[in-house]
Parts: structure tokens; sequence; C-alpha cells
């Protein structure tokens, strides 16, 4: 271990240089802006989602791929809520149904996130058709 000092400063200035984006952002006291969602109006009037919003915000692929798995797998169709409510599994009818602007809506998200979903694969959204 001759070099001992020349590896300590070595693992020193990775760390450092690893780090600068987070102290950067810690420094600099400006925080990301979160995407503005643009809502319709048919989901402004409903005011409750198929799960309360910030489920839906955390879970809501979780949701689509346990609906995926329960009308393909087992021929189920209708889900029920933690409140009781019973919907339709249909990306589709259920949720662009409210949501109808992809672009404005789910987009904007998946882009600020760099998530790039497979949902439209098989999908078709009503703006194109």
């Amino acid at each position: 271990m001759k070099n001992k000092g020349l590896i300590i400063t070595g693992l020193i200035v990775f760390f450092v240089i690893a780090t600068i984006p987070f102290w950067y952002n810690v420094f600099s006291g400006t925080k990301a802006k979160t995407p503005e969602l643009v809502y319709t109006d048919k989901a402004k009037e409903a005011k409750v989602c198929v799960e309360s919003t910030d489920y839906m915000k955390t879970e809501h692929m979780q949701l689509l791929d346990l609906w995926r798995d329960a009308v393909v797998r087992k021929a189920e169709r209708a889900y029920v809520n933690s409140s009781g409510k019973t919907f339709d599994m249909s990306l589709t009818n259920t949720c662009l149904d409210c949501h109808a602007n992809k672009a404005e809506f789910c987009d904007r998200c998946h882009n600020y996130s760099s998530v790039r979903p497979y949902c439209w694969d098989c999908h078709n959204t009503k703006e194109n058709n």
C-alpha cells in the first residue's frame, strides 16, 4: 500500500465529482417543476378517480398491470375500489374516458419521469382514431 495517499485522494475526487449534481440541487435553491396536468371537464366533475389521487399518482401502473392480468388471464372485467364502487377494467374506456387527452395528461408525467410505458403498443387513444 505504497500509494495509500494517492488512492484516498482519487476516492475523494471521485466522490466529489459523482455528487456534484446532488450538491448543485441542494445549494441552487430551485426545485424541479412538476408537470401541470390538464384535466378534462369530465374528470373535474367526477372529483374521484378509480382510487385516491395520491394512490393513482404512485401506483397506477401496478393497478393497470393487475387489471391486465385479471382481464386477460382470468376474464374478470369488474374492479371494486377501496370505497366499494365498481369500475370496468379498461384503460381505453375507463381511464381515457376522463383523461382523454393523452398528450396533455399521460405524456406530461411520463416524459417528466423519463418513463416509456408500453400501454400504447396495443391501446388506441381517441385522438389516434
